[in-house]
């Protein structure tokens, strides 16, 4: 056994015509992240020496959409088959280092998964992770002796019809030490009925070198399977949707219906959460303990904190939430909200860049955006802070123990001082002082002998 570092090439460049988009196929959204994305995450948790990416079709965005990653990117200008693109990598990859093949657009693969491929690569095998198909129709067939040994593999295209009513499939990917790769890529041809250089051609070589090949059967299908067109995706986002609900049963979170749930990024949660149907986790989501998450919800890079409540139909965004809130329905927080502890937010009030002091609450109807609210604070119906004047943004304070009347605007930059009510109907435009009653309003007229207005008789 070595302990040699691992090297991992991703083959990313392939075209994807099915999908009918401009997008390369990589960049496909799979839970709101790109293919090529969730392979990285797998990638990464090996703990690579260096991972190479391979990239073609679309030029530079491949690694424009990915820039965060630590990756050698590597193009391939022509698209002349897996063997031609891996030796793209040759360069770059050390020959003292165990090589591992992936594919950009399997994105299901689990690092538990690749790890005993790795381990028979360091022993100096060649490790394939094969599968059993139910219709292997297209796929390479792996074609093993009386002993059960690999032998070889076969492309669907060039198989014979003995060959293609095998059902144990290759999924491409691999494992073996990199000096021998070196050696078997450098002899490839491409003799074959698509005339491109197959990286599964290096098995019969190994077999001829006396390297032993080791065929590993992927116990869970859905890992190894690739996304070509639509379909394909839909079909990989319904089973990662299983998958996720799953692990998060597992992890102890109630889900009223695991089907209906969406996470499109990473959600933590805390003990005793519970989750309601059709909610969207976005981004990086910590939900802390005993939380419960209301239907028709969508929740991205957030906080919320313990014993909070989130009603149903609410947007949250880039905001933190306490503990012991309780918002929604229908209420909308805003980047830059951050809630204190016992704060309500009740159901059509939007929050920008605001922060809400702990047992304060605004129930109905109203908009504060560029805020800041104290302490036990009452926000009355229909109140907005008119922080926008066309052309700059400008901050509203209120103090601790304010009282807000319904139907208020208050006109930014403006301070409405500790322990103040603002009556109803109010236009503040100068700070209100403490402990005072402020107020604005007409005079209020009756018109006597004022008549409504009738409709004219129409005449025809």
């Amino acid at each position: 056994m070595s302990n040699n570092p691992l090297s991992i090439v991703i083959l990313a460049a392939g075209q994807g015509t099915r999908m009918r988009s401009a997008r390369p196929k990589v960049l496909q959204p799979l839970a709101g992240r790109p293919l090529l994305a969730h392979v990285l995450d797998s990638a990464q948790q090996l703990a690579p020496a260096a991972i190479h990416v391979v990239y073609g079709h679309g030029g530079e965005q491949v690694p424009q959409a990915l820039a965060a990653a630590n990756v050698n990117w590597v193009q391939q200008a022509e698209q002349l088959g897996t063997g031609h693109a891996v030796q793209q990598v040759l360069p770059a990859l050390a020959a003292d280092h165990t090589a591992l093949i992936l594919y950009g657009d399997v994105p299901l693969i689990r690092a538990a998964t690749l790890a005993p491929l790795v381990q028979a690569a360091h022993n100096g095998q060649l490790a394939l992770l094969t599968a059993q198909a139910a219709d292997p129709a297209g796929y390479g067939r792996v074609v093993r002796d009386a002993a059960g040994q690999v032998r070889r593999i076969v492309e669907h295209k060039d198989a014979t019809a003995e060959e293609r009513a095998i059902s144990e499939i290759n999924t491409g990917l691999l494992a073996c030490p990199a000096a021998r790769l070196h050696g078997w890529l450098s002899a490839l041809r491409n003799n074959n009925a698509q005339g491109e250089y197959y990286l599964t051609d290096i098995i019969a070589m190994a077999v001829q070198d006396g390297v032993p090949v080791t065929g590993i059967v992927a116990t869970d299908y859905a890992e190894v399977h690739g996304i070509n067109d639509r379909a394909q995706l839909a079909e990989a986002e319904s089973l990662l949707r299983r998958r996720q609900s799953a692990e998060l049963l597992t992890a102890g979170v109630t889900l009223v219906d695991p089907a209906r749930l969406d996470v499109r990024g990473k959600l933590h949660c805390g003990q005793d959460v519970v989750i309601d149907v059709n909610t969207i986790f976005a981004g990086e989501v910590m939900l802390g303990n005993n939380v419960r998450i209301g239907a028709h919800c969508v929740i991205r890079n957030a906080v919320i904190e313990d014993d909070t409540e989130i009603l149903s139909h609410c947007v949250i965004d880039d905001a933190r939430i306490g503990p012991a809130c309780q918002v929604g329905p229908f209420a909308r927080l805003r980047p830059g909200t951050r809630l204190a502890a016992h704060a309500r937010i009740g159901n059509f009030v939007e929050l920008k860049n605001t922060e809400f002091g702990a047992g304060s609450k605004a129930n109905h109807l109203a908009y504060l955006g560029d805020a800041a609210v104290g302490q036990n604070v009452n926000i009355g119906c229909g109140t907005i802070t008119c922080n926008y004047d066309g052309a700059n943004k400008h901050r509203t304070v209120i103090e601790d123990d304010v009282f807000i009347g319904s139907d208020t605007q208050l006109v930014a930059p403006v301070t409405v001082r500790k322990g103040a009510t603002v009556g109803a109907g109010t236009t503040l435009t100068k700070d209100a002082p403490p402990g005072e009653l402020t107020l604005s309003r007409a005079k209020q007229v009756t018109v006597p002998g004022w008549k409504r207005p009738e409709k004219k008789t129409r005449q025809d």
